[in-house]
């Protein structure tokens, strides 16, 4: 019996005579009374260290007998490692993670708090650099997160890094690689759902909120701010940026920026309008609305085209005195001068649209 055991024993044959001592106290000699003192102190201290033991005992991790763990691994509390799982040397598991059966984890891999690994799924490698995750994510089955990149430019043993913030559901079969260089890193922020078979590629920037559709496709160093929503099967080149609150359509080819709050559709994306419906469903006032929709109007729908260049219908949406004081307007404007920096590719071309 172990010595959680011993002690819970002790402590119920002590309760029984204490509570016979209490009973019967004045029946004791006074040697009795004192060998009944010394009786008790040892009873406090041996029963609260078999609750200290049995407390830690529900502490206790379940490594299964096939599951390979490296003794120089660090493992929170309440991990659970399933059949055939592998945990490499220089991991650190936080508590509550659970592995299950075939899951792997290599190379200097770190996982917060109540991360799931499903059946197949691989995080880290065996290459320079690290990889970290926050709590509470899960990572699909099959998926592959942390793995080198799949850039020629990368020199083999330079450091290579990614970072994945908390809450965010990696899908099955996706794959997220780390950093190309080692001044650079992947990063993914928070509650992110990323479905089946996506992609997100080197020095990747994603941020929080965002839903990637099944088969979204994300090149080298694409830029994503928040509640961006992707439909399926898009494909996203290489440097381009994704403004908040933007759609992509689905079976969309992404070659140039999206600025935020904006809808794009098409084999070569073009701007369809303001992303109305996502604009609803995350609280923007009618007032707010109505503002973009004029602006949008006065940058991309002008009623003599060929009377100013864009940049000059930037310029008259910031002279207005009621689209200059509406803070999303400001950012819209703002998002697609940003588009136009000697280091940007240009928005996706515009054509007229009436449901804008």
């Amino acid at each position: 019996m172990s010595r959680a055991g011993d002690g819970a024993m002790f402590y119920k044959a002590a309760r029984a005579i204490s509570g016979f001592r209490k009973l019967s106290l004045p029946d004791y000699s006074k040697p009795q009374k004192k060998l009944l003192g010394h009786f008790e102190k040892a009873f406090h201290h041996v029963s609260g260290e078999a609750k200290s033991e049995a407390f830690s005992e529900t502490r206790t991790n379940f490594i299964h007998p096939t599951a390979f763990v490296h003794p120089d691994a660090i493992l929170g509390h309440n991990v659970t490692i399933g059949p055939f799982c592998s945990v490499g040397s220089d991991v650190k598991l936080g508590n509550a993670c659970h592995l299950h059966p075939g899951s792997h984890i290599f190379g200097d891999t770190e996982l917060g708090d109540h991360c799931t690994l499903l059946a197949g799924a691989i995080v880290g490698a065996d290459i320079p650099g690290q990889t970290i995750i926050g709590s509470k994510n899960t990572v699909g089955h099959h998926a592959v997160v942390g793995a080198m990149c799949q850039d020629l430019k990368y020199k083999v043993g330079d450091e290579c890094f990614l970072y994945v913030g908390d809450n965010n559901d990696i899908r099955e079969h996706t794959s997220i690689h780390r950093s190309s260089k080692s001044c650079d890193r992947t990063v993914i922020g928070n509650n992110n759902l990323i479905m089946g078979s996506c992609h997100i590629a080197h020095d990747c920037k994603v941020g929080n909120n965002n839903i990637f559709a099944n088969n979204t496709l994300l090149a080298g160093h694409v830029v994503v701010e928040d509640f961006i929503h992707t439909a399926g099967a898009i494909v996203v080149h290489q440097f381009c940026h994704l403004g908040s609150f933007s759609f992509v359509g689905g079976g969309s080819v992404v070659s140039q920026d999206i600025p935020r709050y904006m809808m794009v559709a098409g084999e070569r994306a073009e701007l369809r309008g303001l992303n109305l419906e996502g604009l609803r469903r995350h609280g923007f006032s009618s007032t707010e609305v109505k503002c973009m929709r004029r602006a949008y109007r006065k940058i991309f729908l002008p009623n003599n085209e060929e009377s100013a260049q864009i940049a000059e219908r930037l310029a008259e949406v910031e002279k207005d005195e009621e689209l200059s004081n509406i803070p999303v307007v400001c950012s819209m404007v703002q998002s697609i001068r940003d588009s136009f920096e000697l280091t940007r590719r240009g928005i996706c071309k515009f054509r007229q649209w009436n449901g804008s």
